[in-house]
């Protein structure tokens, strides 16, 4: 029966690119049905964790009021040109701008009981799994429920 990240780890891993545009990143997790993926560089080193939430938190009434009050300061009572605000309604940032850095990683030996603990305590769905501090894996929690429900079927 499987014991560690290694044995339960989903090793074919959707990952994105810092510089890939939030459309980008929205359009990979759309495509692979999948909540979250690791940032990684081009060396396969794991940057950070960008999750639906990550998307989404830009879009939220608070981010628009922020936005919505620097823009007034900047006209100082003018009209903004409308080339401008259509200008910045593109949304141009990156993967790199809205992950969430210092991602909580396993090794390849950590136990699924630890990994359980960590999921649980961080109130996370997914780890990643690093070997020499490239990616090599990500366990979720559909992982370790899999694990469970064989142990319980055999």
């Amino acid at each position: 029966m499987p014991d560690t990240a290694a044995d339960i780890m989903t090793k074919t891993i959707v990952q994105v690119r810092p510089s890939d545009s939030v459309a980008e990143v929205a359009a990979t997790l759309a495509a692979h049905n999948i909540s979250a993926a690791p940032v990684v560089d081009a060396t396969g080193t794991l940057l950070g964790m960008v999750s639906e939430g990550d998307l989404m938190r830009q879009f939220g009434a608070k981010h628009a009021t922020r936005r919505a009050w620097w823009l007034e300061m900047l006209a100082e009572g003018e009209d903004l040109a409308p080339d401008f605000l259509d200008y910045l309604k593109q949304e141009k940032r990156t993967a790199a701008e809205v992950m969430t850095h210092g991602a909580v990683s396993v090794t390849e030996e950590t136990g699924i009981p630890e990994i359980a603990d960590i999921l649980a305590e961080r109130r996370i769905k997914r780890v990643p799994v690093l070997r020499d501090g490239k990616l090599v894996g990500i366990v979720s929690r559909a992982d370790i429920i899999r694990t469970l429900a064989a142990k319980a079927g055999g």
